[in-house]
Formats: C-alpha cells, structure tokens, sequence
C-alpha cells in the first residue's frame, strides 16, 4: 500500500535463538511484578513519570483515538483529599457492598479500607477513559473501543512502572466518580483506575502466591 499516510515499517530482525532468548527473559522479568501496598516517600525525578506515562500512551487504540487522559497527582493536599475520599467509599465497601465471599477472598491479602499509600507515594496516577471527545465547540465525536483501549494502556504503564524500578497498585475504589470531581475532569472523561506510584519501603511484604500455570491459562490449537 502506498500513501503519505503510511511510512515503512523498520523490523528489528532477530535470529530465532534470539527472539527465544528475549521472550524467556521478559516473561522472567515481569513475573517478578507484585502489586505493593508499602510504599516509600522518596522522591522520583518528574522525567521518569513522563516517561511512563508516554509508554502507557503508545498503546494501540480504536482507530488511533487515544481515549485515555493520564492525571499525574503529586500535589500532598490533593492526595490527601483523594485519601479521604477513596476511604469513605472503601469503608462503606468493606462494610457493607462486599459479600461475605468476596470479604472471605480478601483476608489472605490483609487488605482493609485504610488506603495511607495514596498519600505516601510520591505520585498517584489517575487513568481517564474519554467516553467520546469534545471539540473546542462542545461537539461530540466517537471513540471506539475505548475500554478495550485503556485497559491496554493501563498494561502498558504497569510494565513501564516495573521496567523502572518502581512500585504500583491497582487500586479501584468503588464508585470512582469523586475523582472526576476532585481534579475537575470534563464531562466526557470517566475515571478506570488509580495506581499509585513509588519506591517499596525496605521492610514491605507481599503475600506469597502462585500463578496458575501455562496449561490453566491457555489452549492450545495445533
């Protein structure tokens, strides 16, 4: 296909044993990723968050609309407020909203409705997915896709966390909306996740687990 609007792909081409090499090491390397509760106030350069951030943004989308806006919180007063908020709607969670078999998943976890993490990690990063767009004028056009997308891009920024060293959590307060109110997001924007972002203190724990493996986790037609 020829077209301005098309460029020639440059491959990286790789000997087999090499391409074996790469995917054994980045299976090892991300397997290593835990999801972390204990995390440590030391400051993290702001070039490195823009730089995740940007990695999360490379991800594919419905015909390239990039659905998704990446709200980067270091402000201590906004993270406080964000804290407040995220525990009321996670006490209620815990006492209340969540069946007693979910609440009966959760103990291995030692988890409970005290989130102080998001006001010790150095960033929280909050993803937006864009419903739709809005021009200048307020018009609407479509996204397509878009929590296909984002859930994409959220991947992405988790491994980007990982390569560099840091820590993060998938956290999901529910509901979410006091977000989109707290850092005045418009209309068309609806908040998906909340990762907090930062170096593990030295005496954090993770529960030990076992991931399930290759045979659980696919089928194979061959």
């Amino acid at each position: 296909m020829k077209s301005d609007a098309f460029k020639k792909y440059e491959a990286e081409i790789l000997e087999t044993q090499e391409v074996i090499q790469r995917s054994q090491d980045f299976y090892e390397f991300i397997d290593k990723r835990r999801s972390l509760r204990f995390f440590s106030d030391k400051p993290i350069p702001k070039k490195v968050i823009e730089s995740i951030v940007m990695a999360a943004s490379s991800a594919p989308s419905g015909a390239h609309k990039q659905p998704w806006t990446f709200c980067v919180v270091s402000d201590p007063k906004v993270k406080a407020k964000i804290r407040e908020a995220a525990e009321k709607e996670e006490y209620i969670s815990y006492n209340g909203r969540m069946s007693e078999e979910w609440l009966e998943d959760l103990k291995p976890f030692g988890t409970d409705w005290k989130k102080p993490f998001l006001e010790t990690a150095p960033y929280l990063i909050i993803i937006f997915k864009k419903a739709y767009d809005l021009d200048d004028n307020g018009e609407k056009s479509k996204n397509y896709y878009v929590n296909e997308s984002v859930g994409i891009a959220a991947g992405f920024l988790i491994s980007a966390i990982h390569h560099a060293g840091l820590v993060t959590l998938t956290h999901t307060p529910s509901p979410m909306n006091f977000l989109q109110k707290l850092l005045e997001r418009p209309s068309n924007e609806r908040p998906y996740l909340l990762l907090p972002v930062g170096y593990p203190t030295d005496d954090a724990v993770v529960p030990v687990l076992e991931r399930k493996p290759l045979e659980e986790v696919s089928v194979w037609f061959e």
